[in-house]
C-alpha cells in the first residue's frame, strides 16, 4: 500500500494544479462535475494573491498530494468571534481509511483554536452517509434544522440590482 505516513501541511503555490485536480475528483464524486470552472490560474490568485479569499492544507503521501482541505474565515455575530469554515475536504479513495481525513480535520480544528475561533463549521450532502458518520464520530453535530441559501450566476446578477 503506502510506504510513507501521510503528511498534512499548508498548501504552497506549486500544489495548486494538484488541488484543482482533486477538486475535479470531488465534483465527480458529488455528481457536480458540470459546475466546475476553476482553473489553476484562478485558484492560485484566490489562495496566494494580494488578498487571499481562502487557504488550503494538503495531505501528501510519498511526495504526492492526495488530499486537500480548503477553508476560509467567517464570523459569528452571536459569539462576536471569527470562525473557520471548511469549504471542501477530499481524500482520494485509495487513501481513505488511513487517518488522513481525520488528520486534515484535526489540523483545521487546532488552527481554529489557535486563531481564537468560536466555531469550526462545514456542510455535508445529505446523501453522503459515510461522511456524516465520520464527522459525527469525530464529534461534529449535523445540524438538520439549518438550510443553505445560495444565489449564483444570472440569479446573482439580478439579485444585486436595486
Amino acid at each position: 500500500m503506502n510506504s510513507a505516513a501521510p503528511i498534512v501541511r499548508p498548501a504552497a503555490p506549486a500544489d495548486v494544479p494538484a488541488i484543482v485536480g482533486l477538486i475535479r475528483e470531488l465534483a465527480v464524486y458529488e455528481r457536480l462535475e458540470h459546475l466546475v470552472v476553476v482553473t489553476p490560474e484562478v485558484l492560485l490568485g484566490q489562495l496566494f494573491g494580494a488578498r487571499p479569499a481562502a487557504e488550503a492544507v494538503v495531505g501528501e503521501v510519498d511526495g504526492r498530494v492526495v488530499a486537500f482541505a480548503l477553508f476560509f474565515t467567517n464570523f459569528s455575530t452571536f459569539l462576536g468571534r471569527p470562525g473557520l469554515y471548511l469549504e471542501d475536504l477530499y481524500v482520494q479513495p485509495a487513501f481513505r481509511g488511513t487517518g488522513l481525513g481525520k488528520a486534515l480535520l484535526s489540523h483545521l480544528g487546532a488552527l481554529a483554536v489557535a486563531r481564537g475561533c468560536g466555531r469550526f463549521e462545514w456542510s455535508v450532502l445529505d446523501w453522503n452517509a459515510n461522511a456524516i458518520r465520520f464527522y459525527e464520530k469525530m464529534g461534529a453535530t449535523v445540524m438538520s434544522d439549518w438550510r443553505i441559501c445560495r444565489v449564483t450566476g444570472a440569479a446573482l446578477q439580478a439579485f444585486a440590482k436595486p
